[in-house]
């Protein structure tokens, strides 16, 4: 059981990235100071600082959230027996709608996660390997089944959907989804690639 310390810490944290989330969309994360932060959270600037050391610390807590988000997408909305399809469509539609959902702060995340600074590449491969960890046994078993060519490095694999993810959150900033959802639209993008990518002989059905 929680205690009321605990609770009371995680709410001190999240009303510290909720405005972290909404001030760097705002403001850019630059122009953003740890005062400003701390007086959107109700908190002391020092409060601040004894849950994280920098903003960047702020900018990879949402990341390590965006994680925890997919992964339980994953395990909730399907299981590791089905088709490799259905699992990718939840892994990388999860990732959009937790990314879109404040879209000023979104554009700032994508630009940081796809340009990441010199000083913070150390950090970014931490969580992108976790990201590979989750990703890879679902195409290695995909593999397996022959759904996918065997012939093909899991990490070339896992670059064409996360490409197509990036074209998807383009499409959807730019207005040129149309009618489509996403689900739809990101359903489309890896069933013509998945054609593609499997042995001769095979093709996905949707």
């Amino acid at each position: 059981m929680v205690s009321l310390r605990e609770k009371k810490k995680r709410k001190t944290r999240e009303a510290i990235l909720n405005a972290a989330i909404e001030l760097f969309g705002k403001n850019g994360f630059e122009a953003t100071s740890i005062s400003q932060l701390a007086q959107k959270a109700g908190v002391g600037k020092g409060t601040v600082y004894s849950y994280f050391s920098t903003k960047q610390d702020i900018l990879n807590a949402f990341c390590e959230g965006e994680l925890e988000y997919v992964h339980e997408q994953l395990n909730t909305k399907t299981n590791p027996d089905a088709p490799v399809l259905e699992q990718l469509v939840t892994i990388f539609l999860a990732e959009f709608e937790y990314v879109t959902r404040t879209p000023e702060f979104g554009r700032l995340y994508m630009q940081e996660m796809l340009f990441p600074k010199k000083e913070m590449v150390l950090n970014h491969k931490e969580l992108e390997n976790k990201f590979l960890d989750m990703i890879f046994p679902i195409i290695s078993r995909a593999q397996q089944r022959g759904e996918l060519r065997a012939d093909m490095k899991l990490l070339h694999l896992c670059g064409h959907f996360f490409s197509l993810f990036i074209l998807l959150v383009h499409a959807w900033y730019s207005d040129l989804l149309g009618d489509q959802t996403a689900e739809e639209a990101l359903t489309t993008l890896f069933s013509n690639a998945l054609n593609g990518l499997q042995p001769p002989g095979t093709s996905i059905e949707r």
